[in-house]
């Protein structure tokens, strides 16, 4: 009798079940339906708006993915050293000896450490070994669809497709992130409409080639404001009188900036520090309130103005010192 139950309910469950997958594809759909007329008031022709979302599909894995980004459960020390070990400054250091003309030029064009932008692809794509081989219209599409941020998603979509409406990217090499980031460096839509450049003058943006790519990131980087020879960051031991007011934990907004000289008085062993004591800093503790049981003043770092330029390109407090991590290793190495 018991199995003759379960059974029942195993069948209900599942009919449930496939009623909630049939009903969220036809409501995908619909949103299909408005997105296109959305993208063609927005000015992309008609004809790319049909041809491209043709094919765009609801993808529960993009979703899986948003929910459970290694940022949001990894602790500091994890993250960092996944990204920053010998394998990969080993690669880094190869490729730069085999496009090493071309990185130094883009280096001194545009002021950016060719130690950086190595980081930057080393911790983004594994210096292009991992690209991503997701649809990314088919993954725009569906974090548009999805409510958490639907209108970022939505906008990042139409950007893309004004770009394939102006020949400025190949609508046949759409493949990239979950989350519809592409190239090297993992572009976003509007990151390649602001800041991609065709540095080799072929008339088409390539971000999956050495010169487009690099000139790309070094272009942006320079644009937000980078400053090359500036430090990224400073590990410190704080001690237990500093006003939690001075410990920021989310990467949305880094308050409570002060000079360097003025949280001396919070750091152990401060006088051993080598940093200008008039250079603007903020005091991070990236693993409180993401990991539980995390000590509030463990660990925690001294952060600079070339730190929250990283914190433009992917908000992240551990993607930010793991790049910062790895630039520095290769400026040993380089």
């Amino acid at each position: 009798m018991s199995n003759f139950f379960l059974t029942i309910y195993t069948s209900v469950f599942l009919l449930i079940l496939s009623s909630f997958s049939s009903a969220k594809s036809n409501n995908f759909d619909l949103w299909i339906v408005d997105f296109k007329k959305r993208a063609v008031q927005y000015g992309i022709s008609n004809e790319v708006v049909n041809d491209i979302m043709s094919e765009a599909k609801y993808l529960p894995k993009v979703i899986e993915y948003d929910r459970y980004q290694p940022e949001f459960y990894e602790n500091t020390f994890t993250y960092v050293k996944k990204r920053t070990n010998s394998k990969k400054i080993r690669k880094g250091i190869d490729l730069y000896k085999k496009e090493k003309s071309i990185i130094d030029k883009i280096e001194k064009e545009f002021l950016v450490e060719k130690e950086l932008l190595l980081a930057l692809m080393g911790i983004e794509t594994n210096f292009g070994n991992y690209l991503g081989k997701m649809d990314i219209v088919s993954s725009l599409a569906t974090l548009s669809f999805d409510k958490r941020r639907s209108e970022f998603f939505t906008k990042e979509l139409l950007i893309l497709l004004k770009l394939v409406d102006k020949g400025i990217i190949n609508k046949n090499i759409l493949f990239g992130s979950w989350a519809g980031a592409f190239g090297n460096f993992q572009f976003m839509p509007r990151t390649i409409r602001n800041y991609a450049i065709d540095y080799n003058n072929n008339e088409i943006i390539e971000l999956k080639s050495i010169e487009d790519s690099f000139a790309s990131a070094a272009n942006y980087l320079n644009k937000i404001g980078w400053r090359k020879n500036y430090p990224c960051y400073t590990k410190i031991h704080l001690k237990d009188n500093v006003p939690k007011k001075y410990l920021n934990s989310s990467a949305r907004k880094i308050n409570n900036k002060k000079k360097v000289k003025f949280f001396k008085k919070y750091i152990h062993k401060s006088d051993k520090l080598n940093i200008n004591d008039n250079l603007l800093a903020a005091i991070i503790t990236p693993d409180k309130d993401i990991i539980p049981g995390a000590d509030t003043y463990t660990p925690a770092y001294l952060v600079y103005n070339n730190y929250e330029k990283i914190l433009n390109w992917n908000r992240s407090l551990r993607f930010a010192l793991a790049v910062c991590t790895l630039k520095d290793n290769f400026k040993n190495e380089i």
